[in-house]
């Protein structure tokens, strides 16, 4: 049992002294001079011997590097180096490369996409292409055919002495293939072309169909989906007599071909399509001559002067023409007609304006005008002008059929286009005076 005993003050006292005496004698602890982390030379020769203390030992020796600690390996591989050495070292790599260059980067990134002979890499494409296209993924397809085609399309531009980026090399320097290699790459290839054209043909790229449908005859002129396929996208932008060359070499070659035979009949019925589309369009274009010449000599008949401009005005439908028959020179001519009112800046257009009627004709159906409010213009209250050869103005008779006044020397249509001014009767005299002037200045100018 443990006995407590009670501490007297003068034991307590002299207990509080005695530290306080201790405290002020101890001096406080000294700070580290250097912030080396090595071990002193006398601790590692007390360690025992193993390959880590001796580094120690040899860095205890050394002293603290003055030189700082070791570069980081990016830092050292461009130390001591300019920027256009950096940047040449950065186009070796295949991610930073802005040619191809052939080096151990790049050969071992093909070697990764393309394992394998080039024979065994073209028909795993062709086999994924063949899949794509079974299932109606023409493009996808497309591009798994077209890998296939550039791997053996390399081999054959080194069989003929070129590198992958067309120049010329040693034959001698490659290893040769078997001739067994080769006719099995060439017949791979063949049906890579083949294979793709159907995909070209599925998108409508009837170009690049035919092209490849080409390519694929340069290694065998006998095979006859190529020619099919060729026949097909030629007929389909028209080129008839290609269409029907290739599908005839194909019938020659496989008579009985049920596909050949369709795109016979089709390029038989489209070719008389496109003939009787050439013989309307022939038939059309003599029509436009012929009526194009019977109203020019209908014009000069009349006496009617025209002119043309770089500029003419766009009417849609409406021409000059000779009605109610274009075909028939005793047809009399029909005049598209712009009403000007230059007192209220308005206008108003008559279509058809037949030689033999009047100007009051159409007025009378054309007036009243639907923005003249103070009823300025009426049949008897509205004088007209039309401009002259010389540059001035004539009246023209409101009564007076048009081929009395466009018969006349004095006036020419524009454009095959009549224009009449036409004024309120109180307003025509000044308008003319004014008119006068500004052609005078223009004249003088």
């Amino acid at each position: 049992m443990v006995h407590l005993e009670e501490i007297t003050d003068e034991v307590a006292e002299k207990l509080q002294v005695s530290e306080n005496s201790n405290s002020s004698s101890t001096p406080p602890p000294s700070q580290p001079k250097s912030a080396n982390i090595l071990p002193s030379k006398n601790v590692v020769d007390s360690l025992p011997e193993n390959p880590i203390l001796t580094k120690l030992r040899a860095a205890a020796e050394a002293g603290p590097s003055a030189a700082g600690p070791a570069l980081s390996p990016a830092r050292a591989w461009t130390e001591n180096k300019s920027v256009d050495e950096v940047v040449a070292e950065l186009k070796k790599s295949p991610l930073f490369m802005t040619d191809l260059e052939e080096n151990d980067d790049t050969e071992a990134l093909r070697a990764l996409a393309y394992e394998g002979t080039p024979l065994e890499v073209a028909s795993d494409f062709k086999e994924r292409g063949n899949e794509c296209f079974r299932e109606k993924k023409w493009n996808d397809a497309k591009e798994f055919y077209t890998k296939g085609v550039l791997v053996l399309a390399a081999e054959e531009r080194k069989r003929r002495g070129y590198d992958l980026q067309g120049r010329k090399i040693d034959p001698s320097t490659q290893e040769p293939d078997s001739e067994e290699e080769v006719a099995q790459q060439r017949a791979v290839l063949e049906s890579l072309y083949v294979n793709r054209a159907a995909c070209h043909l599925e998108v409508k790229n009837y170009r690049s169909c035919w092209l490849g449908g080409a390519a694929a005859l340069k290694l065998n002129p006998a095979n006859v989906k190529a020619l099919y396929r060729s026949a097909r996208a030629l007929l389909a932008v028209d080129r008839i007599e290609e269409a029907d060359d290739a599908c005839a070499r194909g019938l020659a070659l496989d008579e009985s071909n049920k596909a050949l035979q369709a795109v016979a009949r089709d390029i038989i019925a489209r070719s008389e399509h496109v003939a009787a589309q050439r013989r309307r369009e022939a038939e059309r274009l003599a029509r436009e001559e012929r009526r194009a010449a019977l109203l020019k000599a209908a014009i000069a008949a009349r006496g009617i002067r025209t002119r043309s401009t770089d500029k003419p005005p766009e009417m849609e439908d409406a021409r000059l023409r000779l009605v109610p028959d274009e075909d028939d020179p005793t047809s009399s001519l029909s005049f598209p007609t712009v009403l000007l009112y230059p007192a209220d800046l308005e206008t108003d257009f008559i279509k058809a304006f037949n030689e033999q009627e009047s100007l009051a004709d159409h007025l009378s159906y054309v007036f009243p005008l639907p923005w003249d409010q103070k009823r300025e213009y009426t049949l008897a209250g509205v004088e007209c002008y039309m401009d002259t050869v010389s540059g001035g103005l004539i009246k023209v008779g409101k009564k007076a059929p048009l081929l009395k006044v466009l018969s006349s020397d004095k006036v020419e249509v524009v454009d095959e286009v009549v224009r009449i001014f036409v004024l309120p009767k109180a307003k025509a005299e000044s308008w003319v005076q004014e008119y006068k002037s500004k052609k005078a200045a223009e004249r003088g100018g």
